[in-house]
């Protein structure tokens, strides 16, 4: 699937709705206490401040409603239907392949064309064959985003930029979601017309289908808009308390004075309402023409496109259309300009959305600012429901069963073993194999990863590697060599005298298997260890001794949509292996063997077994797997959600927990007073935690034996839990309170970002400290998207 595909999370019900005929419009019952419901719900969680929903069929708008709130900071406001939205990424089909496709329409250009025709100088580096409709297609081997660093000296200066640009795929052999597609189809745009893109498409597109409120730079021009009226996002990385409100929030676009090809347009429900109704039909409304019914036709054709190899070398192909996400199906559309059962939309990165219906005539729009006040909070889902239930509802359906189920309630997740063991090991026939592993590598059935290959057909097991904790999980120090005692294998371990697999302990292996359970945090040790078997398997591969790893996939336990903390900026080591990595990366442990493999050039014969069943928003609980803790003190899941926070403090003179029956829910110390501490803490406003005083004495680790004040963190809501928020404000007061008694140099071990830890220590609230290190969150979000297996 597609990294932005929009409704993925609906699970086919946009195919499986088109087979029934839609009732009139007048016949329809609209779901608004079920749409209500869920945009509440959401809204509690704090996926957004507040959301517009609108769904139309034919020339009637049938369902509009406002909820929540317009801002919440600094003062908070009220939604109304008429508010302005920054569109993010919708800027890409109602702007930029609108104004491409009027181009087309009047014969000033050819999607087959190459861009050096219109820009002979963006040829550079190979890129003289890319053509528009690659661009279009996001198949043109453009990077996803180029730094921002890029736009700092104007928009010439990073035009120039772009033409220097290298490919990462050659044209048209891999789908890759690019904006810098769209910025150069802006570009284009201009070059061809003669006017900015924003000028062309508010006098090609926005006026003559009066889209009143739409348009680039909203505070600009002839009619600015009310400010009152726009939906702020977050602030400006480059400010501490201007809020931005009707300039554009992506950074590339903002640097290129707010138009560009990829974001920066902004519009309300009811003009984005205009602009669907002119697709269904066929390029006109109201007796003004925009484009032709054949290249409206055009412009919505799904075509196949490679999402082909992945950085796993698996092969998938999938559909997109002229700037649109696409579904189709085989229904009957017969006198519709449209080809046979296309629905089309796309999604924005501020959270907005539109689906179109070209057959019934349909359209469902979603419009939040889902970044304000701050943060990333996870919209898909919300965006998922709201659509089916109202396409349900226009096209005269029930939605489909456990449509609106909460995520993992569908099939359970299968992990790689269990592929392997499906596909009779037939991967590994003939190999002789070292396994990394410990007692988290087991199948479904609680099978043992060791098991199963020492009985594998035609595979011979010849070596096992232990991680931190040992074979069997349960070592809270060093770790020797050993031998197993059920297979008489020899156990190496990879924590104690070496870090990593060497020439000794490879004799006689040619294939190296990793199936180890992670906890998704950048400190925990496991995904040093999968680093230093990538690195032996390429170092034997120079030395004459070809060695392949396989990478057993299991789940992000925490999930892996949500990702917070600091990048890595400090030295490298067992406990921050690559540097720009945030505490909480986001990433199963296959996706990071291959970011690891490629962004370090470490260049391993690598294979990912992908798990099966596995969407990112999905915590652990919701998998279908039993829980094995993968390390002796991440007991529970709900240890492990705190952990990426609470872990943090561990390198400093305080007690996390361990040595207690209440591991990273618990911290103390001999001097700190519950009371104080836990009252300060409740003063932060985090969301989803409580802080209750609690004295213990641990029996093991830091302050053993010593009778402890501190403070219990009770949990509330897993899906408003943000942990590192949780850590750093716990270091901020106890910085406050206890600043001669806590001694946090050695709190920088773990954060990992020197700017971070100066911050708390200088005073800073969290607050200020985590909008600093955001711009390195941001980079790395761009990073990992190509090592992206699964879906959210």
């Amino acid at each position: 699937m597609f990294p932005r595909r929009f409704l993925y999370v609906c699970g086919g019900l946009l195919c499986w709705v088109l087979l029934v005929r839609p009732l009139a419009a007048a016949d329809l019952a609209m779901p608004e206490k079920e749409v209500g419901e869920v945009v509440a719900r959401a809204i509690d969680r704090k996926d957004c401040p507040g959301a517009v929903v609108l769904a139309l069929q034919g020339d009637k708008v049938l369902f509009k409603r406002a909820y929540g709130a317009r801002s919440l900071q600094p003062i908070q406001t009220s939604m109304t239907p008429d508010v302005i939205f920054d569109m993010a990424s919708l800027t890409k089909p109602i702007a930029t392949a609108t104004s491409i496709m009027i181009l087309l329409d009047e014969g000033k250009l050819q999607v087959a064309d190459p861009v050096v025709k219109y820009w002979p100088e963006f040829g550079k580096n190979g890129k003289d064959k890319i053509t528009i409709e690659q661009l279009l297609l996001h198949v043109s081997g453009l990077i996803p985003d180029n730094p921002v660093r890029d736009f700092a000296d104007g928009k010439a200066r990073a035009m120039e930029r772009m033409c220097d640009l290298e490919l990462k795929s050659k044209p048209g052999e891999r789908f890759a979601y690019s904006d810098v597609g769209f910025m150069v189809l802006g570009e284009l745009v201009e070059r061809i017309s003669g006017q900015p893109l924003n000028v062309f498409a508010a006098e090609r597109i926005f006026k003559p289908l009066g889209m009143k409120d739409s348009g680039f730079l909203p505070l600009a021009g002839p009619s600015p808009k009310p400010v009152e009226r726009i939906a702020p996002t977050a602030k400006r990385t480059d400010s501490d308390d201007v809020w931005i409100v009707g300039e554009v929030h992506d950074p590339r676009s903002y640097a290129l004075g707010g138009v560009a090809g990829h974001a920066g347009l902004f519009s309300t429900a009811d003009d984005l309402a205009r602009y669907a109704r002119m697709i269904c039909n066929g390029g006109e409304l109201d007796g003004k023409r925009i484009l032709s019914a054949e290249t409206v036709r055009l412009m919505a054709t799904p075509r196949t496109v490679p999402f082909a190899k992945g950085p796993d070398g698996m092969k998938t192909d999938g559909l997109r259309a002229y700037g649109w996400d696409v579904d189709t199906n085989y229904s009957s559309n017969r006198g519709s300009v449209f080809p046979v059962g296309t629905t089309f939309g796309h999604t924005g990165f501020t959270g907005t959305s539109i689906w179109i219906d070209p057959a019934s005539k349909s359209a469902v729009i979603f419009l939040s600012n889902r970044v304000h006040p701050q943060g990333l909070p996870v919209i898909n889902r919300l965006r998922g429901q709201v659509a089916t239930l109202l396409a349900s509802a226009l096209l005269g359906v029930a939605p489909p069963a456990g449509a609106m189920a909460a995520p993992g309630t569908g099939p359970t997740v299968v992990p790689g073993i269990d592929i392997l063991e499906r596909e009779k090991f037939e991967r590994l026939r003939g190999k002789k194999i070292g396994l990394v592993t410990n007692h988290s590598g087991v199948d479904r059935d609680g099978k043992a990863t060791i098991d199963l290959l020492n009985k594998a057909p035609d595979v011979k097991l010849v070596a096992l590697f232990s991680p931190e904790h040992g074979i069997r999980g349960a070592v809270d120090a060093r770790v020797n060599d050993s031998k197993d005692e059920k297979t008489g294998l020899p156990i190496f371990s990879l924590y104690g005298k070496r870090r990593k697999p060497d020439a000794e302990t490879l004799k006689g292996i040619d294939t190296l298997v990793y199936d180890i359970q992670d906890a998704g945090v950048r400190y925990y040790t496991y995904s040093s260890t999968l680093g230093g078997v990538l690195e032996a398997a390429a170092e034997s591969t120079k030395n004459g001794q070809p060695i392949k790893v396989f990478v057993l996939d299991r789940p992000n336990p925490i999930g892996g949509v949500a990702v917070e903390g600091p990048a890595l900026t400090e030295k490298e080591s067992f406990v921050g292996f690559h540097k720009t990595m945030p505490i909480r990366h986001g990433l199963t442990l296959g996706e990071m063997a291959l970011f690891f493999n490629k962004e370090r050039n470490i260049n391993a014969d690598l294979e990912v077994v992908r798990m099966e069943g596995w969407k990112r928003g999905e915590l652990y609980d919701q998998t279908g797997l039993t829980w094995i803790n993968p390390s002796p003190n991440l007991r529970t899941l709900e240890q492990a959600l705190l952990y990426p926070g609470i872990g943090i403090l561990e390198y400093t003179n305080l007690s996390v927990g361990r040595g207690t029956d209440r591991p990273f829910e618990w911290i103390g110390a001999p001097w700190i007073d519950g009371r104080k501490l836990a009252d300060a803490m409740r003063k932060q406003d985090l969301p989803g935690v409580r802080f209750v005083p609690v004295r213990l004495t641990p029996a093991s680790s830091v302050h053993a034996g010593k009778l402890c004040g501190g403070v219990q963190i009770f949990v509330d809501d897993w899906s408003r839990l943000e942990p590192v928020r949780v850590g750093v404000a716990l270091a901020e007061e106890l910085h406050k309170l206890y600043p001669e008694d806590w001694k946090m140099e050695r709190y920088l071990g773990l954060l990992g970002n020197k700017s971070a830890f100066d911050g708390i220590k200088a005073g800073k609230p969290w607050r200020q400290v985590e909008h600093d290190w955001m711009p390195g969150v941001e980079a790395y979000l761009q990073k990992r998207k190509p090592y992206l297996i699964y879906p959210e």
